[in-house]
């Protein structure tokens, strides 16, 4: 990872870690068990639902991802923003990912451009 991780908490840079080389248990058990994620214009709520899209995710586009900048907004809110290139339609992609925390958890994950 090449931007500034100490600016996240020790959650998010475990499931950053885990998500990047698609370790699926280890990612999953950073969520709350009521966890709602918003990726691609679909919504996935608790961890079943995650689970399955985690494991879709890892499975879909061969890719290489690089954390490029990362912000704390608030104590509960912080964002990680990725550089992405692969097999997927467009070859490259900048994201944001947007965390929400609840008791050291990750409540709710927006991805987007």
């Amino acid at each position: 990872m090449g931007a500034r991780t100490d600016l996240l908490p020790d959650v998010i840079t475990t499931y950053l870690a885990a998500h990047q080389v698609r370790d699926l248990e280890p990612a999953l058990a950073c969520y709350t068990e009521d966890a709602v994620v918003v990726d691609d214009g679909n919504t996935y709520r608790g961890k079943p639902e995650i689970r399955d899209w985690l494991a879709r995710a890892a499975s879909e586009y061969t890719y290489t991802t690089e954390l490029v900048t990362t912000e704390r907004v608030d104590d509960d809110h912080y964002v990680a923003t990725h550089h992405l290139e692969g097999d997927f339609p467009g070859g490259t992609a900048d994201l944001r990912f947007q965390f929400a925390l609840r008791d050291n958890r990750i409540a709710r994950l927006v991805i987007a451009p």
